[in-house]
């Protein structure tokens, strides 16, 4: 028996919604993660929800269905990998949901860091400090070492408050 399974549909700039809404309509199971962030205008604030991926629409469909999804206006192709498009495991769609309804703060960043880089802070009150991330107690923290008093500081910090520094020549 063939199962249905999540994939991921990049749709055009800004047409997450009317993309969801339109697979929606073919009663084609389809998730679009939202978040609520606030939006400034010259005039106004105003709460607004935006998709937590831009241009991700997920699907959970047969490969029969394939077609179908892509003749929805504004989707443009399923993500693939190595040449098929690339199934995601319902555990993590059900873990997104989760994170969502939680409340809890987080992020996403498309950078990526690896453990002992030296990264510097760009934003928020340390602005300037350098230090090496680490991982501690499952969480990614900067170790921020102050050399002239010769103490260390492990702090959490949001990974768009980093960047990396580039490695000196000599």
């Amino acid at each position: 028996m063939i199962k249905k399974h999540w994939y991921a549909v990049y749709v055009r700039s800004r047409n997450e919604k009317k993309v969801y809404e339109l697979i929606k309509e073919k009663d084609i199971e389809t998730y679009l993660p939202l978040i609520k962030t606030i939006r400034q205008w010259s005039d106004r604030k105003k709460m607004v929800e935006v998709p937590l991926f831009n241009s991700y629409v997920f699907v959970k469909i047969l490969p029969a269905n394939f077609y179908q999804v892509l003749a929805v206006d504004g989707a443009v192709k399923f993500i693939k990998f190595e040449g098929k498009p690339a199934h995601i495991p319902d555990e993590q769609i059900e873990s997104l949901k989760l994170l969502l309804h939680s409340g809890e703060k987080f992020e996403v960043s498309i950078e990526e860091f690896e453990t002992g880089e030296m990264v510097e802070v760009i934003n928020g009150p340390l602005t300037g400090f350098k230090g090496i991330l680490v991982r501690y107690k499952n969480k990614n923290r900067a170790l921020l070492h102050i050399d002239s008093i010769n103490q260390t500081l492990i702090i959490n910090i949001l990974p768009s408050y980093l960047r990396k520094v580039k490695s000196e020549t000599k």
